[in-house]
């Protein structure tokens, strides 16, 4: 009787072990998938060449490789604690074969199932919080946009780029514009005012030598003064014409630039058109 108790809790504790071997082995496996698919995802990054997140997927990989070395601490572990375990199960089947007391290995039986039991609970705690860390890797690398993304971010931040230079240099000119119609309403009431005054002082002025003589200082004085104004406006149309030069220089050094460019992929499409053609010769 004592025999038939002994053989049924050791079958009950190889039962647990291998409950225990079955739920280590789900998890290498669920372990090995998510490995996979994050090699996946790497092979994925390699090939869109995002260079601009390089720096970030060396630290990733960093954390990954740190994983790994974990995991493989745990695994070392495992095959220590098996061991073990398998050695304690040697060990109560010589206990059984000598006859040991029923109440000794009992107790010896539900000490050795505990002990398994918490490492088995320690066990799904370090691979739950590696799985956390492997996904929260994943997740990083699926925030990092592709190749693709990053040219039409590019694009189109160009495009937003030009139509800004473009909005700007349609305010520049309404600026322009602006100050030139107001200089010339400046002029031209300062004209008026000036017409008025002489045609309403001119009869008394031509009336005596004093007069005159006034009058005659008066308009050397204003046309000084248009004299003076029209060389101011003249440098300016000059600093302008200056500014205009260049552009047009730069201009043309653009265009020319552009045809070299236009020219240069021209022979390079015909380049790679060859290049392809010899391949297919001497693939063929």
């Amino acid at each position: 009787m004592q025999k038939g108790s002994n053989d049924q809790e050791l079958n009950s504790m190889r039962a647990s072990i291998e409950m225990l071997n079955s739920n280590l082995d789900q998890q290498n496996q669920r372990k090995v998938s998510l490995l996979n698919e994050l090699e996946n995802l790497q092979e994925r990054i390699r090939n869109e060449g995002s260079d601009s997140k390089v720096l970030k997927f060396i630290s990733l990989l960093e954390e990954l490789k740190t994983l790994e070395r974990q995991e493989s601490k745990i695994q070392s572990d495992f095959d220590a604690r098996r061991s073990s375990s398998e050695a304690e199960v040697s060990d109560l089947e010589e206990k059984i074969a000598t006859g040991c007391d029923s109440e000794t290995l009992s107790r010896d039986l539900d000490d050795s199932l505990n002990e398994s039991l918490e490492k088995l609970n320690s066990a799904k705690k370090e691979l739950a919080a590696r799985l956390r860390a492997i996904i929260s890797v994943k997740r990083q690398l699926d925030d990092v946009p592709s190749q693709s993304e990053l040219i039409q971010y590019e694009r189109r931040f160009s495009e937003l780029n030009a139509h800004i230079q473009e909005k700007l240099q349609q305010t520049r000119k309404l600026y322009a514009t602006y100050n030139a119609l107001l200089e010339i309403k400046e002029l031209m009431l300062k004209e008026t005012s000036l017409l008025n005054s002489i045609s309403s002082q001119f009869q008394d002025a031509i009336a005596t030598t004093a007069g005159r003589m006034k009058l005659l200082e008066s308009m050397e004085a204003i046309v000084k003064g248009s004299q003076q104004k029209l060389e101011k406006v003249e440098l300016v149309l000059q600093e302008v014409q200056k500014g205009s030069d260049a552009l047009k220089e730069k201009y043309t050094a653009a265009v020319a630039e552009q045809r070299r460019c236009y020219s240069l992929l021209k022979a390079f499409q015909e380049e790679c058109a060859r290049n392809e053609r010899l391949r297919r010769q001497t693939s063929a």
